[in-house]
C-alpha cells in the first residue's frame, strides 16, 4: 500500500520563533534556554496532522518558560521556544533526520540516524507522547527543510550568540538547559518519594562537579527530592554547547510537572508561584557561587 502524500506550506514570515529576555545588565555568568516549551502550532500543520491540539502537546514542557522567567529578571539572559516540540525540536541534532517520513526524501543523502530517529522522536518529530503519531502518512522533504531553516538555526543562532556574550563579560558561562517530566516518570523508580527534580551534567562531563552539588543542595534544602542524571542525564543541548576547554559549560534540569500543573489539562495548579520562586531562587543562588567560583 501507498503511503499518503501529504503536502502543506507555512508561512514563516508570521511565526515568531523564540522569546529573549535580555537584562540590561547580564549579572551571572549564566545563560537559560528552554528549548521546549513553545506552544504555538502553525495553523498549517495542525490542518494536516491526525492529531488534535491538547495531543499535539503532550511532548511540550508546559509552563518552563513562566517558571524561570523570574531568574531573568534577576540577570540571567533567556531565551525560550515559542514553536511546539511536536512540529520541531531544537534539543536534537539537525541531522537526525528518519528518512521514511519523507516520501521525496533525496537518494544520495546520507542519514545519520539514531535510536531517537528510529522511534520518531528526531528532529522533525513522527510521533508526541504515547507513540501517538503525528500523521496519517509521509510529508514532504522540502518542507522538513524548511523548518530547519526558519526555525532550528535561528534558535541555535540567538543561544551560541547569548553563550558568546557571557564567555565574553565573564571569561566564561554556565550554559542551563531548562526542561520538565512528566510525574508518572517521577514515580517509577518504585520508591517512597517521587523525584522532584532531575540535574544532569552528562555524567561528570558537562561541569564541575561544584556547579551540580551547588545547585543540588539549594533545592535540597527547599524540600524537594534532587536526583543526578536519572531519569535524564543530558540532551543534545547540554552536550553540543558543552565546551570545557572554552569555559563554556552547561547543565540541564527536570522539573517534575506534577509540582506545578495539573497535566491532563494544560493548567497551572496553586503551588506553581512557589515553584516558580524556588527555582528562580536557586539559579540566582548558583549565579552568585559561579561569581564567587571563577575568583
Amino acid at each position: 500500500m501507498v503511503e499518503q502524500h501529504i503536502n502543506f506550506n507555512v508561512n514563516y514570515k508570521k511565526i515568531d520563533v523564540f522569546r529573549e529576555y535580555l537584562p540590561e545588565d547580564m549579572r551571572y555568568p549564566m545563560v537559560l534556554s528552554s528549548p521546549h516549551s513553545g506552544q504555538f502550532i502553525p495553523e498549517e500543520f495542525l490542518a494536516n496532522s491526525v492529531l488534535d491540539v491538547n495531543e499535539l502537546r503532550s511532548s511540550e514542557d508546559s509552563f518552563v518558560e513562566d517558571i524561570i522567567k523570574p531568574a531573568a529578571d534577576l540577570g540571567i539572559p533567556m531565551i525560550a521556544m515559542n514553536i511546539s516540540r511536536a512540529f520541531i525540536d531544537v534539543n536534537r541534532d539537525k541531522i537526525e533526520i528518519d528518512e521514511t517520513m519523507y516520501y521525496d526524501y533525496p537518494q544520495q543523502a546520507n542519514p545519520v540516524g539514531s535510536r531517537r530517529c528510529r522511534v520518531g522522536l528526531g528532529v522533525i518529530p513522527r510521533i508526541v507522547s504515547q507513540n501517538k503519531n503525528i500523521y496519517n502518512g509521509q510529508i514532504s522533504w522540502e518542507e522538513a527543510q524548511k523548518r530547519i531553516k526558519n526555525i532550528y538555526e535561528p534558535y541555535h543562532k540567538k543561544l551560541k550568540q547569548l553563550v558568546d556574550k557571557c564567555v565574553k563579560k565573564f571569561g566564561y558561562c554556565l550554559l542551563i538547559d531548562c526542561h520538565s517530566m512528566p510525574s508518572s516518570i517521577c514515580k517509577i523508580m518504585d520508591e517512597s518519594k517521587p523525584v522532584d527534580f532531575c540535574i544532569s551534567n552528562l555524567f561528570d562531563q558537562s561541569c564541575p562537579a561544584q556547579f551540580f552539588e551547588f545547585l543540588s543542595g539549594s533545592l535540597s534544602e527547599k524540600g524537594y527530592r534532587v536526583e543526578y542524571n536519572r531519569p535524564y542525564s543530558g540532551g543534545f543541548i547540554t552536550f553540543n554547547y558543552c565546551q570545557p576547554r572554552k569555559n563554556i559549560y552547561t547543565l540541564q534540569i527536570e522539573i517534575n510537572r506534577g509540582l506545578y500543573m495539573e497535566e491532563a489539562v494544560y493548567k497551572k495548579n496553586n503551588n506553581f508561584q512557589n515553584i516558580s520562586s524556588g527555582v528562580s531562587e536557586s539559579l540566582a543562588a548558583l549565579g552568585n557561587f559561579l561569581l564567587d567560583f571563577k575568583k
